[in-house]
């Protein structure tokens, strides 16, 4: 990997009435709130070219989709103000997903974690490899999948995210997802899954813009409070980052 690949980044692409956008870093695609504000305002902006028939959201590597939220900007936070600023990145994305007029498909490529789980959950369709398991591990350093919980929710139903939330150290595999309706589909390899997801966006591209929009709004029916939901889910997290638990189990973590 070049140096110039180590560094985070937000980059966005358009082929074929496809707009891309990719995200990376190199800390296992964790996201710190600089890039997480990127993230959302390259969402936001996926509309403003009538060109533009669907998104794909995806990341750059091949081993974690998204390792969630930036422990070393978790650590740094000093004040519930701060935290709330930071967790309302995740919001700030989710937001945008809703918000996107254009279907919004996720490529998972491979182990989403806390946030990244809220990501492909947040999308409208999300395609996945087998390689791609998920874990919301937030109550384990003494949080919780508050952000992230009302799309994972929303996805999964209420009693497969109550499994995850509450057992914050196993992971589900790819085909656990599946079932449980967080993928629609998942591939054996990164190529079979670049392929369908091609494949998907090609048949998109080719759809009504109008009825896509209008099941876009159908699809996000009885979300109309998340704004005020998430900014309170935000600022809940902002305090529990705070506790003792919270700092010990983070830097047990980043230790092992």
């Amino acid at each position: 990997m070049t140096e110039l690949k180590q560094q985070p980044f937000v980059r966005t692409e358009t082929l074929n009435g496809v707009f891309t956008v990719t995200f990376f870093h190199p800390q296992s695609n964790a996201l710190p709130r600089k890039i997480l504000g990127e993230l959302a305002e390259a969402i936001n902006s996926a509309a403003d070219n009538p060109e533009h028939r669907v998104v794909v959201l995806q990341s750059a590597g091949e081993r974690a989709f998204c390792a969630g939220a930036s422990f070393d900007e978790l650590v740094a936070i000093q004040t519930p103000e701060q935290g709330q600023i930071f967790f309302s990145g995740f919001s700030e994305v989710i937001l945008a997903i809703r918000s996107c007029p254009l279907l919004v498909i996720s490529r998972v490529q491979g182990k989403a974690v806390g946030g990244g789980v809220g990501l492909a959950a947040a999308a409208d369709y999300t395609l996945a490899t087998q390689h791609a398991s998920i874990k919301l591990s937030e109550l384990a350093v003494g949080i919780g999948p508050f952000v992230v919980g009302p799309a994972v929710e929303r996805k999964l139903g209420t009693s497969a995210f109550s499994s995850l939330a509450i057992d914050a150290t196993s992971w589900r595999s790819a085909n656990w997802a599946l079932q449980h309706g967080l993928y629609a589909q998942v591939f054996e390899t990164s190529e079979e899954l670049d392929a369908g997801v091609s494949t998907l966006c090609a048949q998109l591209a080719k759809s009504s813009p109008d009825a896509m929009r209008s099941l876009k709004q159908v699809f996000w029916i009885g979300t109309d409070e998340w704004p005020a939901l998430l900014e309170n889910r935000a600022a809940i997290s902002g305090e529990l980052v705070l506790s003792d638990f919270t700092r010990s189990a983070i830097a047990a973590f980043k230790k092992s």
